[in-house]
């Protein structure tokens, strides 16, 4: 196995590692111990860019605590929630109280970056309700400015499933790092179309999250069975039945599909970080793994031929 190479990750100038490590999942399967141990072995990893999500922020400042912060590159999300959980709310007061609020959790007087989340899903009818835009002036992305200037923040990164909206943000000037979720895999290539050019174009990084397609990339059959329960325009029959076929191919050959998924996300043509999303530090050590295990061209020019994506060279 190699080691995983830096990335400038566009105008921001952050000098992360290829892979990162995401933190939506830890609540679903992992405890806090083992979410903390799964932190120290990214470190040990040199993985040096972290994604946080808001519950969980104290389990991450626990784990880097004792000097370990200032090794990585911290990101956080603003809630799209107030204070009742129920109202969509991108304001600048919620904004601010977000923003504050995980400072005080991850025990850190500042964020690498601060991502807008979860704008204009396209699956999920709570986020659409309210009418709070959060690059409207005034709201979430003037708030964040105004705490970049102040210190509190380094860099403004904005996350959603949509691409017009990923758009909108990057010609504000402003946003200098877009996460992508479900829209680059084996099985979806979408982002690429609109997105890459754009990102190329005016100098953004690139998160790109859920690289094993919600599991349907990691061969566990489980996830073949509930994936006719996602309500999700990007996780189609087709595409299940697409992922299924990748999967059975590799396994014919001996192959671990989950290594093929990873780095065919660290190859996408763009400034980019990869974010898989474990839940346990033993998902943690196989995407590692993954990441940098030796994969033929032999065996990516047989994929290609097969399923017409893969990394030619």
């Amino acid at each position: 196995m190699g080691d995983l190479e830096v990335r400038r990750l566009g105008c921001s100038e952050i000098q992360a590692k290829s892979m990162g490590l995401g933190g939506a999942w830890w609540s679903t399967a992992g405890s806090e111990n083992d979410c903390i141990e799964a932190i120290h072995r990214a470190l040990d990893f040199g993985i040096n860019y972290l994604d946080t999500y808001p519950e969980l922020e104290p389990w991450w400042g626990k784990a880097l605590s004792g000097g370990r912060r200032k090794d990585v590159y911290l990101q956080a999300k603003i809630t799209s929630h107030g204070p009742d959980e129920n109202t969509v709310d991108y304001s600048a007061g919620q904004t601010r109280r977000s923003v504050e609020a995980s400072l005080q959790r991850l025990k850190t007087d500042y964020l690498d970056n601060v991502l807008i989340h979860g704008f204009g899903e396209p699956y999920d009818e709570e986020h659409q309700r309210g009418n709070v835009d959060p690059l409207a002036p005034g709201n979430a992305l003037d708030e964040l400015t105004k705490l970049k200037e102040e210190g509190k923040i380094r860099h403004i990164g904005m996350g959603a499933r949509n691409i017009d909206v990923l758009l909108r943000a990057i010609d504000t000037g402003q946003v200098e790092i877009v996460l992508t979720y479900l829209e680059y895999n084996l099985f979806n290539q979408t982002a690429s179309a609109e997105l890459f050019p754009a990102v190329n174009k005016r100098d953004v990084g690139v998160l790109l999250a859920s690289p094993l397609g919600m599991g349907l990339l990691t061969g566990d059959e489980t996830v073949f069975e509930r994936a006719s329960q996602y309500s999700d325009n990007a996780i189609n029959p087709q595409r299940v039945a697409t992922a299924r076929a990748m999967w059975e191919w590799c396994r014919q050959r001996d192959l671990n599909i989950r290594h093929l998924a990873i780095q065919y996300c660290m190859a996408a043509p763009v400034q980019g970080v990869v974010l898989p999303g474990p839940a346990t530090t033993q998902q943690l050590i196989e995407a590692y793994e993954a990441a940098t295990a030796d994969i033929s061209c032999e065996v990516w020019d047989q994929f290609y031929a097969e399923f017409g994506v893969g990394i030619v060279k």
